[in-house]
């Protein structure tokens, strides 16, 4: 009933399986393939050329014995015999020279030596047309004055103008408003600060007056002032400056003016009282016959210039019309050949040295500070003259500009450095220092109105004030190298000066 049967083995597939492998089938994608080609450009010729002298067809050496038949004459010969020992006697006095000790190479250009700071104008001065006639710093160096009027005014002017400062240290500069403003009542020609009372300008004017403004009053500045009459000036004034007197601290006004006189104020309450006064007269200067022209009567030196030495307080400068320049004594006893015209002092003759004459008015002089027999001229002959007090001729002359020179000044810091103001607009700073006679520095080069007055700072040496026709003072301000004193600058300035005598 049992029996063994073998059956055939049945299989299920498992659907799990399957369901789990489809899952994990991979699936690929990618963009087409790109399809990329080279390609290569250039000049597909190229050329080179080259050019010379054409060949004379002489070789090196005939042309070498054609040149010593040339150097082989007698003439040269003779020539080099006679110079050679001239030559060596200059080449050792060069090796024993000390004239450019401390001498460095500038490779700055001139507008790295200054940069300007301020531009300073009064808006009614320009709206009329006035020009910077005068600048000064007060004697803390933090206040500027400037002067306003005409420089082409050849008529009689009554137009009235204003005297400005500005205090660089005050919180709030603006440049367009000055800190104070004092009307006047006519052209103001020239400005001077107090030595050490801060709030007080003298100035001379137009119509021949001196004023002395008090900037700390707060209604009437006029502190003092010279009246109309025998005793004060009859032309523009051109120069102003407070002289020491007798009395220990107090200071006198020494003025000069185009008709001659130079003048010798005290301050009296509100008034100026004359002290002394001095007349030139062409009749009465040394050596008036090398003069170079004769004038009948009693001719009167038109004063355009003036200068009162630090070192000796009884010499002064004067420069003129005429191109006279004169070493002047304030104790002079010769009494000035003019007519008496109710004057309540006798006018002394101060001239006692006449320098070598100009071809033109002298506009400015200035004493160095740290020589006491040098000082600097200019006018409208361009140049900078170097004078020594005790030579006629002047040291140096110096071409700074192809126009006129309103004003030169030394450096308050610097023995070998003076500037320069021309009517082309430009303020050139000169150092002798360097050996060289060209520009150390220019300012506004290119400008197109005049520079027609300029005033270093004594306190804060690195400024300079420079007064326009446009009615503008820039504020300038001097690197390191136009105002830091170098090892030996006053013995080279010496040496300089013994060289260029002997």
């Amino acid at each position: 009933m049992f029996s063994d049967e073998t059956v055939a083995s049945v299989s299920v597939p498992s659907l799990w399986r399957q369901s789990h492998q489809s899952e994990l089938n991979s699936r690929s994608c990618q963009t087409r393939h790109l399809q990329t080609v080279d390609a290569d450009a250039q000049a597909v010729t190229t050329r080179t050329g080259s050019a010379q002298t054409e060949s004379s067809g002489q070789d090196a050496q005939t042309l070498y014995q054609q040149n010593l038949e040339e150097l082989d004459k007698p003439e040269l010969k003779r020539f080099l015999n006679q110079v050679v020992e001239t030559i060596i006697q200059e080449l050792v006095k060069n090796t024993r020279s000390h004239a450019f000790d401390g001498f460095k190479v500038c490779w700055k250009e001139c507008n790295e030596l200054v940069s300007r700071l301020h531009c300073l104008q009064h808006p009614s001065a320009q709206e009329r047309g006035l020009h910077v006639t005068c600048v000064s710093w007060s004697c803390t160096g933090s206040v500027v004055a400037c002067g306003f009027g005409r420089i082409d005014d050849g008529d009689w002017c009554t137009e009235k103008s204003f005297v400005c400062t500005w205090n660089l240290n005050r919180k709030g500069l603006s440049p367009t408003h000055a800190d104070l403003v004092i009307d006047v009542p006519t052209a103001v020609t020239a400005l001077c600060c107090h030595p050490s009372q801060p709030a007080l300008i003298a100035g001379g004017l137009y119509s021949g007056e001196v004023v002395v403004w008090d900037t700390s009053r707060t209604q009437d500045t006029v502190l003092a002032q010279s009246s109309l009459s025998a005793d004060s000036h009859r032309e523009p004034v051109c120069k102003v400056s407070w002289m020491p007197i007798q009395k220990k601290g107090e200071f006198g006004i020494l003025s000069a003016c185009s008709g001659g006189r130079v003048l010798l104020w005290n301050m009296d309450q509100s008034s100026l009282i004359l002290n002394t006064g001095y007349a030139l007269v062409v009749q009465q200067l040394p050596h008036s016959s090398s003069v170079g022209f004769k004038a009948r009567g009693c001719s009167n030196v038109g004063v355009t210039a003036l200068a009162r030495s630090s070192w000796d307080s009884d010499t002064f400068l004067v420069g003129s019309e005429g191109g006279l320049l004169l070493r002047c004594s304030f104790s002079s006893q010769t009494v000035a050949e003019v007519p008496f015209d109710g004057q309540s002092v006798t006018f002394k003759a101060p001239a006692v040295f006449l320098f070598r004459k100009r071809c033109g008015p002298i506009h400015s002089i200035h004493y160095s500070p740290f020589h006491r027999n040098l000082f600097v001229s200019a006018g409208t002959d361009g140049h900078a003259h170097i004078h020594s007090l005790l030579h006629v001729n002047p040291l140096l002359s110096i071409r700074v500009s192809d126009s006129y020179v309103y004003q030169v000044q030394w450096s308050p810091s610097r023995p070998l450095v003076f500037a320069a103001a021309t009517s082309q607009g430009e303020v050139h700073i000169f150092d002798l220092g360097h050996g060289s006679l060209r520009p150390a520095a220019t300012v506004e080069k290119g400008g197109s109105h005049a520079a027609t007055s300029l005033a270093f700072n004594s306190q804060h040496t690195h400024l300079l004030a420079v007064g326009k026709t446009d009615g503008t003072v820039s504020i300038w301000q001097l690197s390191g190298d136009l105002t830091e004193q170098h090892t030996r600058e006053i013995s080279q300035l010496e040496q300089i000066v013994s060289e260029v005598v002997e």
